[in-house]
């Protein structure tokens, strides 16, 4: 691990610097974005005031080689900061993350302007790094192959009081022909189930409720360790914990979905009734040109054990339309699954080559107008069954975290938002008493859209929690700080149970 004296501590704290994280990618990212924020704020750096665009001191790209066009995306962002950074004597850039991993050098050849580039397995180097470059004068690229600290291990400036993420292994053992995650991420690596469970009973103590149990893999947890019942167990150990009310997880992979999974989250009370499970095909053919270990029917018998287990579970997926070589028949098994499994939402992709993957080079890439009018039958076959399936919550009574940020009209139409245990966004009217985020309220579900319900009558109860006191008190700390030293928080990203759209990520 890398001591605090590692990582640097020459920031002037009577005139302190400015950082920005910019996060891209899926969930992964946005953990170690988390980690980057503690990492700069225990080197004395601060947080630059919301909407300020690249005006701080230190800004952070966090990238991601898994998206579209990531690569023009954030040389785009780097050159629109070269004129600024050239104004600016003393202002430092740095790229981190899967592209960082992947392009190395190409970085600093590209935008001479970077001051430093490092890896998935070094975030922790960040600030020394910096502190290098300041001396040298010269950018500083340091890419490690392996983990040198496993990330929950540094310092963390975590963007919610009341919800966390919790990684509970790194890496991916996977070899899908369209993911260039394991190239990136290495291979997986398990951590203690005593430090997980510590981290966890930490969080609680600073008045989280909710967390979200994070891996690339994160049902194969156990294979590192030699235990193929590791998963469960730790689903089971944290039912155990006390003030703990809500646990997820994501993203899993459905080889290694066995059924004492099933059952530890029907029987402990605190696992949400919510899963999220990769499909990507519902083709074997495609599949198997995937490298997904299951099948059509070993899916569908996942979803058919959940259902039984938990009747009101909600399940979410991922699919990618037009792998290479996909047939009209091909597709139509992914159609035949989306209307068998009835998801409440599904994350769907058109497949585009993703340079370094095997099926980048594939015969058989599938012509672009053939894969957008497949899409765009799937979408809709998916928004009429995610209506379907949200109309039968209308006139159910649901128990609401309520939430921040998640409701983008709720200031003109009166009302909050918070998530139901199964995840589904609710936003209800609100009610005379104060209500924070991480409190709880009970509602009455009166109407349904396709991604989002509405409780539009009285609220029936409010529980005041230790999750809302803390948030409450982070609020009036923030507030209470002298101007110009901290006005706002980085846009990193408040962790949502449902895994954002990866499109192969974290979605193996």
């Amino acid at each position: 691990m890398t001591s605090s004296s590692d990582r640097g501590t020459a920031v002037d704290v009577s005139s302190p610097k400015t950082y920005e994280v910019r996060t891209y990618g899926c969930q992964m990212n946005v953990h170690d974005s988390e980690r980057l924020s503690g990492l700069l704020e225990e080197a004395g750096y601060v947080p630059a005031p919301e909407g300020s665009d690249g005006d701080a001191d230190v800004v952070v790209f966090n990238t991601c080689a898994v998206r579209e066009n990531a690569d023009n995306r954030l040389y785009g962002n780097l050159g629109r900061l070269a004129p600024r950074k050239a104004s600016r004597p003393g202002m430092q850039i740095a790229v981190g993350g899967c592209l960082a991993q992947k392009d190395r050098d190409t970085i600093v050849r590209k935008a001479p302007w970077v001051d430093v580039v490092f890896g998935t397995h070094n975030i922790g180097k960040l600030p020394v790094l910096l502190e290098r470059a300041r001396v040298q004068e010269e950018a500083q690229v340091e890419i490690a192959e392996s983990l040198e600290a496993f990330p929950s291990t540094l310092p963390t400036r975590r963007e919610s009081a009341y919800a966390a993420w919790v990684s509970i292994s790194v890496g991916c053992n996977n070899t899908c022909t369209f993911c260039i995650v394991p190239a990136l991420r290495g291979k997986e690596k398990d951590r203690r189930t005593g430090d997980i469970l510590a981290e966890i009973e930490a969080l609680v103590g600073e008045g989280v409720s909710e967390i979200t149990l994070l891996g690339q893999n994160v049902n194969a947890y156990g294979s590192d360790i030699g235990d193929r019942e590791a998963f469960s167990k730790l689903l089971r150990a944290c039912g155990s914990i006390e003030g703990l009310e809500r646990v997820r997880f994501t993203s899993p992979h459905p080889r290694d979905f066995t059924d004492d999974v099933i059952e530890a989250m029907a029987e402990t009370p605190n696992v949400m009734p919510q899963l999220h499970m990769p499909l990507q095909s519902g083709s074997d053919t495609v599949l198997k040109a995937m490298r997904r270990s299951y099948r059509q029917e070993r899916y569908l018998g996942i979803i058919e054990k959940v259902r039984a287990a938990m009747p009101d579970a909600a399940i979410s997926t991922d699919i990618i339309v037009g792998f290479p070589g996909e047939t009209e028949e091909d597709f139509e098994q992914t159609m035949h699954v989306v209307r068998q499994a009835r998801f409440t939402n599904a994350f769907t992709f058109q497949y585009s080559k993703r340079p370094g993957t095997p099926a980048a080079t594939m015969d058989g890439q599938i012509p672009k107008e053939v894969v957008q009018s497949r899409y765009e039958r799937l979408v809709a076959l998916q928004e009429e069954i995610s209506w379907e399936e949200n109309k039968k919550q209308v006139g159910r009574t649901l128990e609401l975290m309520v939430a921040e940020g998640e409701g983008r009209k709720d200031g003109a139409t009166h009302r909050l938002s918070g998530r139901a245990p199964d995840n589904r966004l609710v936003h209800f009217t609100k009610p005379d008493q104060e209500v924070r985020p991480g409190d709880v309220v009970t509602v009455e579900i009166t109407y349904a859209a396709p991604h989002h319900l509405l409780a539009e009558g009285t609220v029936l109860d409010v529980r005041r929690t230790r999750a809302g006191d803390a948030w409450e008190k982070r609020n009036a700390a923030e507030a209470a700080k002298p101007a110009g030293v901290m006005l706002g928080l980085p846009k990193i990203g408040i962790p949502e149970p449902l895994p954002a759209a990866t499109g192969g990520c974290a979605a193996h």
